[in-house]
């Protein structure tokens, strides 16, 4: 028995010692294999976003998973790994582009460098399909990584007939019919009778929303309380810190207006969905008033006027 145990003794060859590139190569493979087993599929294509935190030589790191996911995954894919944290060995973290065509690479580049405006510093085109981009604090926001989920999902989106609507997308006269269905729409007449009201329950407010250039080719309505319309809904939600002085309170009766009447259906209904429930629209916009023959010029007679309430606002 003991000179058996000595000849397998004998035979036995102690394990290679394990070096660190050794190590990295094996968790290296691992990411490469967690990445595509967890992947995402659509229209046929692998897609994937992964973050793993910066080590030294990030670069030689990220080429060896790209090297993983080629060898495990046999279909059309795009994945992105992007370092994160405090970088080792430059002034920026990394995001590896890896993919099985060319296209996919590029589309994600130019995706990729529009969403990380003003921190992607530097793109470096690599050989296999792959680029790099230095990127600025990746990781910091929970933005970034759904940023990148964004670029590979769009990248890999197969390439649509421009001229058919894609799925979900809905045609404008069904978005304003809708938005009208919430409102209680004004007539000019009904308009300027309620305008001319010498009591009323909450203030009441005539908002045109017309560019200046319509404002200075067609005229105005006087008394009416000019917001431009990329600013309405900050200048009237009374949360806003950005709100005008009357707008404290969510009864305001809002009257919009616009050119014609379409615009201010949109605009109306955005009010009501911040809680202005009076807010509606001028059926026809300033178009109609005009034709209807109402003065521009309203007379004010109550302490509920524009002019009252508004001290130091802008009025036309």
């Amino acid at each position: 028995m003991a000179t058996s145990a000595e000849n397998v003794s004998s035979d036995l060859q102690p394990l290679p010692v394990r070096t660190l590139a050794d190590v990295r190569d094996q968790v290296a493979q691992e990411i490469g294999v967690k990445i595509v087993n967890k992947a995402e599929r659509l229209d046929d294509v692998k897609i994937g976003v992964m973050l793993t935190f910066s080590k030294s030589d990030d670069v030689g790191f990220l080429k060896q998973i790209a090297h993983a996911i080629r060898e495990c995954c046999l279909q059309d894919f795009l994945f992105v790994i992007a370092t994160t944290g405090p970088p080792k060995d430059s002034d920026a973290n990394f995001v590896f582009i890896c993919s099985s065509t060319e296209d996919y690479v590029q589309r994600a580049v130019l995706l990729t460098t529009a969403k990380f405006v003003g921190r992607a510093v530097a793109i470096q085109n690599e050989p296999n399909k792959t680029c790099i981009i230095s990127v600025k604090d990746v990781g910091y926001s929970s933005y970034d990584e759904a940023a990148l989920w964004d670029v590979v999902r769009k990248s890999a989106r197969s390439p649509i007939d421009p001229l058919v609507p894609p799925p979900g997308s809905r045609w404008i006269d069904n978005i304003l019919s809708d938005a009208r269905a919430q409102l209680q729409r004004l007539e000019p007449a009904m308009a300027y009778e309620e305008l001319r009201e010498p009591e009323v329950n909450a203030p009441t407010f005539l908002v045109d929303i017309r560019p200046e250039a319509q404002r200075n080719e067609h005229g105005g309505i006087a008394g009416s309380l000019v917001v431009d319309r990329n600013g309405l809904e900050w200048k009237f939600d009374p949360r806003s810190h950005s709100r005008l002085i009357i707008a404290d309170r969510y009864d305001l009766r809002v009257i919009i207006f616009s050119q014609e009447g379409n615009s201010s259906s949109l605009a109306a209904h955005s009010l009501q969905r911040l809680g202005l429930l009076n807010a509606t629209d001028l059926i026809g916009g300033f178009n109609a008033w005009r034709e209807a023959g109402l003065p521009v010029d309203i007379p004010i007679r109550t302490a509920h006027s524009v002019l009252s309430l508004l001290p130091g606002e802008s009025l036309v």
